[in-house]
Formats: C-alpha cells, structure tokens, sequence
C-alpha cells in the first residue's frame, strides 16, 4: 500500500516521528514552516471585525430568547494556581507565569468552543435569508426575529450539519430556537447524551455506523437534494472559522481589563484541542491577528486521531487519514475524534502554528480528575488535551515565560452520571 506515492516506510524514513505517532506515542511535533511561509488566506483582521459587528446586531435578540447571555456569547477566563501547582509537582516541570483556562466549557447555549463558529454561522445564515427577502434590515432591533412571523418563514428552510457532537449541539439548539428544520448527522463514537438533548430541542439526529468524516459526507449529499437546505460545512467553512476568530477580540478587552500584558517580554502561550481544526484554527489565527508574534499557538490531539499532526507533517493536509497510516481514529474525546483534517485550515494555520502535540486518552482523564480536585471545574476529556501543553513544549523541565492559556472547549453540559464514568 502507499500513500501519494510513498510507502508508509518511506514515509517513516522521511519523518522518523512517524515511528512513534503510529505506535500510538505521545509526540511533540514543531511547525517548521512557523514565520516562513506567506498567509494562504483572503481572510483579514477586517473580516474578523465584520464577524464581531454581525453578532453585536444579534445581542437584542440573544437577550430576548437567552437571557443568560446578556446579549453576548463569551466566556471567562480562570486563574487556575492549584491546577498549575499540582502539575509542576507530578510532571516536575516550573511553569513561570500565570496559568489560565479560557471557559469555553461554560460558553451559553452550547456550553462548548463550538457555540462560537457554529452559532455564528446560524446568525449569518439567517440574517442572510431575512435580509434577502426584505423582512429585515440591518438597522432593526434583531430582537424582532423571536416574533412568530420570522420563526414561521425560517420554518420553511432546512440547515445541516455532520458533527462528533458538540458542532451538531451549538447548531441544532441555535437552529431549532431560530425556527428552522435541522438536521445533525452524527458519527457512531458520538456521546448518546448528546444525541438525546438535541432531540429533546426538536432536532432531527442522524446516526452513521461509520466516523465523522461518513457522517460530514452523507449529510452534504442529502442536504443537497433540496433546493431550500443549507450544509454547514466543519471542513471548509470560512463563516464558521470567522465565528471561532472573533474570540481573540473578545480575549484582548479581557487581558486588558486584567491588566495582562503581551509583548515581547510577556508572549502568551495558548493550547487549543484540536479536532477536524475549525475551532482552534479559528482562534489561532485570530490570534496571530491581534497579537502578531507575541502570541505561541499548539494544537493538542489525542494519540488515536492525530490528523492535523499527519497533514501539516506530510503536507498533504486532508489527501490523508489517520486510517491509512493504520491508527484507529477511536477516542474518548469524542470532539476530537477525526481521521482527516480540513485541508483549508490546515493550510491557514501552517505559517501561524508553533506545533502539535498528541495526548493518550488516559493522560486526558488523569487531567480531568486533577482539574476537578483542585480547582473544582468539571470538564469532557477532549477539553484537558490543551492541560499538559506546558509540560509538552518545556525545556530541560522548564516552561517558556509569559502567559499559558489552555483553552477548555466544553464539559459544563455534560450529565454527572456520564462525567463520573469519564
């Protein structure tokens, strides 16, 4: 068997780190091409801020039928010192700096990082559609979209979606409370809890035997039969990475309001879980934005699914699957879980990204029972795998100085009885 032309052999001569990732080894893997490549992307600050307006015009309507977002959908930042102190004793590493959580766990609505992209792509998509058939302008309360009058015309449209999860979650409750007919088509390794809350909000759910990637395609060839069905697409969207983006306006007004500074002598470190790349390459980019090179970003996936890590190493981005190097693309972080990136922000990210690292599932779930004893935050699996980042890029057991960001991507919906298994 080869793959674009080389024998996995031949692969493993020309990136002996292969030897380790397909042994299923935890593996640090930095971004040669960070700084000496040119952006691959149209995509501009300018977009970002058009993002931000787009959901500020939302915020009287987000008040009206989610009155726990006060208009606006962001998360905190936590100082969690007793998480850092427990890792630097059982990694016996110093973390100089502060150690911070972004709480995208706790996001309104869809208590994950996916409320971001895939509520926004909701917004946009609908704005769109009101806006097309002059029921609304720009200038009106948005407010006025939970009349009976726009949940009855959205009724007439269909949106879906192929998710693990926490995408399909953030799009059918954002979708269904809009009035559209949603459909999440959801890969077999996705939590049945989360199959069943989507129900619960009037979602149609979908299920395939098969990974992520089947149920992504399956739902884009149904989608596609009818003419007034929408496919929010997780691989190539560029709205649902501009939604993820527009976090780091919102971590800048946060960081300055706390009084942290990023600079040369103070860079900020950030750890993003890393999936089929939409979110964190969203956020890392936006990032690299507002931050320019004072910011250090690495994606962390877990030991059976490392795609991101396999298509920026051979450069053939989503021309290939954890599958055909032979690992089982089966993991406990369901939102993580997925055998082939987005090649599209697979390609954004290589000029911006430092590294990937890979995490077994034991190491998440070891990290989920730390955070809880100490700082008493209960996270999913997939939302540790940024946790061990200080220790991953250390050297000679010292963390680089500055901030370390983790960015939790969710937990805070997940049933105590199916936290408690985890």
């Amino acid at each position: 068997m080869t793959i674009a032309g080389k024998t996995i052999k031949q692969w493993k001569s020309d990136h002996p780190l292969l030897n380790d990732l397909l042994q299923l080894k935890e593996v640090y893997w930095r971004n040669p091409q960070k700084g000496k490549m040119a952006q691959t992307t149209e995509l501009s600050m300018t977009d970002i801020q058009d993002a931000e307006a787009r959901m500020k015009r939302f915020a009287p309507y987000f008040r009206k039928v989610f009155p726990e977002t006060n208009g606006i959908i962001e998360s905190p930042i936590s100082d969690i010192t007793k998480m850092k102190e427990k890792l630097e004793k059982e990694e016996e590493i110093s973390i100089p700096g502060d150690l911070l959580l972004k709480r995208d766990d706790i996001l309104p609505i869809a208590g994950s990082i996916k409320a971001r992209g895939g509520i926004y792509e909701v917004l946009k998509h609908a704005e769109k559609l009101a806006i097309g058939h002059a029921i609304l302008t720009k200038d009106d309360d948005y407010s006025i979209l939970a009349e009976k009058k726009f949940t009855e015309f959205f009724s007439a449209f269909s949106i879906a979606v192929g998710s693990t999860g926490n995408l399909g979650l953030s799009i059918g409750i954002m979708s269904a409370k809009l009035g559209f007919n949603v459909t999440v088509h959801m890969s077999s390794d996705a939590k049945q809890w989360k199959k069943d809350l989507l129900r619960e909000k009037g979602v149609q759910v979908v299920e395939h035997q098969a990974d992520y990637g089947a149920a992504v395609e399956e739902g884009r060839k149904q989608c596609e039969k009818k003419l007034t069905c929408y496919f929010i697409d997780d691989e190539n969207s560029k709205d649902l990475f501009l939604g993820y983006a527009v976090a780091a306006l919102r971590l800048k007004k946060q960081f300055d309001e706390r009084g942290v500074k990023v600079d040369a002598e103070n860079p900020l470190h950030v750890y993003l879980p890393c999936g089929v790349g939409g979110g964190p390459g969203g956020i890392a980019f936006g990032l690299s934005q507002v931050f320019g090179e004072h910011v250090n970003c690495y994606f962390a996936e877990p030991t059976h699914s490392p795609s991101m890590l396999i298509g920026l190493m051979t450069g053939l981005h989503d021309q290939v699957s954890v599958q055909d190097f032979g690992i089982d693309n089966i993991t406990a972080a369901d939102g993580l879980a997925v055998g082939r990136p987005s090649g599209f922000v697979g390609r954004v990210v290589q000029p911006i990204l430092n590294g990937v690292y890979t995490v077994t599932d034991e190491r998440m779930k070891e990290m989920l029972r730390w955070v809880y004893e100490t700082e008493q935050i209960k996270l999913e699996p997939s939302a540790l795998a940024g946790m061990s980042g200080p220790q991953v890029t250390a050297v000679d057991g010292k963390s680089m100085r500055g901030t370390h960001l983790v960015w939790a991507t969710g937990g805070s919906l997940v049933p105590n009885k199916v936290w408690r298994e985890e």
